[in-house]
């Protein structure tokens, strides 16, 4: 199916799904930008299958789907900082047709699983607090619970105490996922 004015091989030669059909079975696609003193939007943690240049300040991480990372954007003008967010992301699986907690996000595509969302300077400070404590302790945070990056996130929001993401924690989310 090509579209008047376009050829079926240029069709096929477009680097996003076209289709719902295309879109699920896709991997996830996370933009990254940097333009000095302006946007820096980048990876704090995650292991994308392939990154493509798309040219000196833009460049696209792809996911394999389940894949879990975390997305920081910070965009300045000539006052400041004008936004802080940080978010984890799980890619979906081609299994999750129509789950209700996939959400579209601008420069994810086609869709994610947010599974933290933090907002604001303090908010992103005290997520890569956590952040660095699971890397201290030597844990890759792509390989923690989903579950714990939610709690997180609801902490964050009640203004609550954020919990530790311990050993035995870190031992009972792989049991889980051996028995399944």
């Amino acid at each position: 199916m090509s579209t008047p004015g376009t050829s079926p091989a240029s069709a096929l030669a477009r680097p996003w799904p076209q289709t719902a059909s295309q879109m699920r079975s896709s991997h996830m696609r996370v933009s990254l930008a940097f333009v000095e003193h302006r946007v820096n939007v980048y990876l704090r943690f995650g292991r994308p299958a392939r990154e493509i240049a798309l040219d000196r300040w833009r460049r696209v991480a792809v996911f394999a789907p389940g894949a879990v990372c975390c997305r920081i954007r910070w965009l300045g003008n000539d006052f400041g900082t004008a936004l802080w967010q940080l978010m984890v992301l799980q890619a979906p699986m081609p299994s999750d047709d129509a789950q209700p907690d996939l959400q579209r996000i601008a420069g994810v595509l086609p869709c994610a699983r947010i599974l933290l969302r933090a907002d604001g300077e303090a908010g992103v400070k005290a997520v890569l607090a956590v952040v660095d404590a699971i890397e201290a302790s030597s844990i890759d945070p792509c390989a923690v619970a989903p579950a714990y990056w939610r709690t997180v996130g609801n902490r964050l929001a009640a203004r609550q105490p954020l919990p530790a993401y311990t050993a035995e924690r870190h031992a009972a989310h792989l049991a889980r996922g051996a028995l399944q």
